[in-house]
Parts: C-alpha cells; structure tokens; sequence
C-alpha cells in the first residue's frame, strides 16, 4: 500500500491567511455553477435539523469532476455567546473523489461567512444597480461584515445604513465601514434604512419567533436585496413586491419542510440566473422586464457555495505551501 499524506487542518485563522478576496470565491462559485450546467458538478440539498431548543444544525454534501468531495456541517447554537463561544461553530471535510481519502479538515466559520457573501455578489453582480452606493444593514453580525467586505469590492459604495440590537457589533460593523472610507448612520426604524439604501443585507438570528417587521414595499424601485435568513424578518405579504426573487436552489427549497416563502412567489434559483444572462432567456428575460421594481435574493446557503469555497482555500494552501497537519 502507498504512503498516504496526513490530512492538513486549516483553521479559521490558517484560512483567512491565505488572502482570499470575496470576489475570488464569487468567481469560484460561477465557475462550479458552470460546471453544474454541464453535468460535472453533483450537489445534493442541504438538510437542517431544529432540536427545537433554538439551536440549528445544517449539513451540506457535494462532489466534484475536479476532483474533490467535501462534506460541511455547521450548528447555530444562541446560548454560545453568553458562554464564550461563537453562536455558530462547524467543520468542513475535503476528501479525495476517486478514493474517498480525506485530505483536509477545515473550520467553518470563516468558509460560511464568505461564501455567504460571495453567494450575494453572485446575485447582485445581475440584479443589482452596478453604480450602488448605499447599503442598509439589518442584523449586524459576522455576516453584515462579511457582506460589507464584498459588496464593497464590488460597488462604489459611499454610506451604510444600519438597524440592529448589539452595540457591540453595530460598531464593529460602522468601525469597518469607517475603515472603507465609508459614512456610516445607524437607525432604530429599520424603514428609515430600507428606504434610502439602494443594497439591502438582512440576516438576524433564524429565530422564527421573531415577529416579521420588514416589509418591501418600503424599498427603492431598484433596489436588491440579499435576504440570508430564511425570510424570518420580512412580512410574508409584503414579498409580492418583489417581480424577481431568485433562491439559491429551486429543488432544495420545494423539499425543504419549512419553506422560506411561497413557492409560486420564486422566479429563478441561481443557476437559472447565471445562465440566463448567457442565454439571454428564462430568468434573464423576467429580469429585464422588471429593471424598475425590487429584487432580491433569497438563501439558505447551499452545497455548491461550500464547495467552491472550500476546493478553493485548499487549492490555494497547496500553492502557497501551506500544510499544517492536526495539533497533538
């Protein structure tokens, strides 16, 4: 039998070393969405379990013609926070595809923000105003600065609009902002915020408890919304008003047990975006005719996403020589 390498663990830290911009991972993330398209990409649907103690487990599986298989699993658990812990810890695996050896262990965390983010710079690269300069923010967390990061490599971003409950993070949040050379006010009427912004990020705790305050009718006749939790914010009536709402996965979504929104209110997933504006056809079409009213984008995050993100960093560790094995 060969001599196998040992499996290298990149941590969070090992993982945000390696320079990777979001726009490198949005890029990732339209390549695999080509490589779907053609038959050499096989995602299976996220699955989630709710304990129904507020903690929220979610796993996702893929396999790629490249090469690769990696297995995600992450679980939002609230009361972490109060112990010293992140809300929301995970590991992600990367094994060979031929031999199912594993290659790699990675944290999570850093790998869900960012291709969260990249997942909305997919969407907003097609839906969104390109001369955007303003960005509402409601939730103020890892991913509202995640987003901020990307959103601003990618728009010409002058001020941010911000609603949340933490002071903390909502000044993390205007503190990288600041550092953007970006201005900065922060609302206690999140229809203050929506109103003026021409992006929109919300992602508050999935906790569907929460009684629906959003509503998007308030939005600009142009604006995009990336939408990363589920729809638990937004008044469920008031998503008519946006003609396009692309989600990330259609099959993933019509099996999913709790929906984020009424299936027949769905124009598109992903996919079906990035190859209409090759086509010019389907989702393509639909947006076209709807340039004057809101759009949004909708998401539980999906395998594809982890998987690029994922195949990505360990391709980059190997260039850069990057090989820490598993502390002892």
């Amino acid at each position: 039998m060969p001599a196998l390498k040992p499996p290298i663990y990149l941590s969070d830290n090992h993982l945000e070393s390696l320079g990777i911009q979001p726009r490198d991972i949005a890029d990732a993330i339209e390549t695999t969405l080509d490589a779907q398209a053609k038959g050499r990409f096989h995602p299976s649907p996220k699955t989630a379990i709710r304990p129904g103690d507020g903690r929220y487990a979610m796993s996702t599986l893929a396999m790629g013609d490249d090469g690769f298989i990696v297995i995600k699993q992450v679980t939002v658990c609230p009361e972490n926070p109060g112990k010293g812990l992140a809300a929301i810890n995970g590991a992600i695996m990367v094994l060979d595809a031929q031999t199912g050896i594993l290659r790699a262990v990675l944290d999570a965390n850093w790998i869900t923000a960012v291709r969260t983010a990249a997942l909305s710079v997919v969407a907003a690269r097609r839906l969104a105003d390109p001369t955007a300069q303003s960005v509402a923010f409601v939730g103020t967390g890892v991913q509202a600065r995640s987003h901020l990061n990307a959103l601003a490599d990618e728009f010409p971003l002058e001020h941010i609009h911000v609603v949340g409950r933490g002071k903390p993070n909502i000044d993390l949040l205007c503190d990288r902002a600041q550092a953007l050379g970006l201005h900065s006010t922060v609302h206690r009427d999140p229809q203050e915020a929506l109103q003026q912004a021409d992006l929109i990020v919300t992602s508050v705790t999935l906790d569907n408890t929460i009684t629906p305050f959003l509503n998007a009718r308030w939005l600009k006749p142009n604006a995009f919304a990336a939408i990363t939790d589920a729809c638990v914010p937004w008044i469920p009536e008031s998503l008519t008003a946006f003609k396009t709402l692309i989600v990330d996965d259609r099959i993933q979504e019509k099996q999913n047990p709790q929906p984020m929104l009424p299936y027949d209110h769905i124009t598109g997933d992903l996919a079906e975006l990035v190859t209409a504006q090759d086509t010019g056809q389907n989702t393509g079409q639909k947006t076209a005719q709807s340039t004057q009213t809101p759009k949004a984008f909708a998401f539980r995050g999906m395998a594809l996403g982890d998987y690029a993100a994922a195949v990505l960093a360990v391709k980059r560790a190997a260039e850069s020589g990057l090989s820490p094995t598993f502390p002892t």
